[in-house]
């Protein structure tokens, strides 16, 4: 099991990331005021909410030498001590709200904007994170019980 130790957004592409202690999740829009939560008509917001592990970046930080926040990555929700599952299909609740893996967050060319190799550094094995759909809306805070949800 593991915990929610961050949570950011942002109200357009190219915007800076807004931290909060707390949000509210919808099947809708995923994280309320953040642009890229809301399924498109027709689409199936495989990319509503984005996750990384703590570790991950912290090993992209240190193969590059840099102490960037983790926010920067421009994902949604930072989990420590926690295996983000690499299986589309598979649930993961963060307090109430269930989310459903659909892919790979893979890094784009934005990341070499930020550090020349971090797009590198957070390539191999789904160290960029994961993209995921909401399945069971509510609200979530800093320090919530991060865990994979047994089916």
């Amino acid at each position: 099991m593991g915990v929610l130790v961050g949570i950011a957004r942002h109200a357009f592409p190219k915007a800076p990331m807004e931290l909060l202690d707390a949000v509210d999740v919808t099947v809708e829009g995923g994280l309320h005021g953040d642009f890229r939560g809301a399924v498109k008509p027709g689409g199936r917001g495989k990319r509503q909410v984005t996750m990384m592990e703590r570790v991950d970046w912290d090993a992209a930080m240190g193969e590059l030498g840099h102490t960037i926040a983790w926010q920067e990555r421009r994902v949604n929700l930072l989990l420590d001590g926690f295996d983000i599952p690499q299986v589309p299909g598979t649930r993961v609740r963060i307090g109430a709200v269930e989310l459903e893996i659909t892919v790979e967050c893979d890094p784009c060319s934005r990341m070499e904007t930020i550090a020349a190799g971090l797009k590198g550094a957070l390539t191999p094995d789904w160290r960029g994170g994961a993209c995921s759909r909401v399945k069971v809306p509510g609200r979530i805070a800093i320090g919530d019980r991060v865990m994979v949800v047994e089916s």
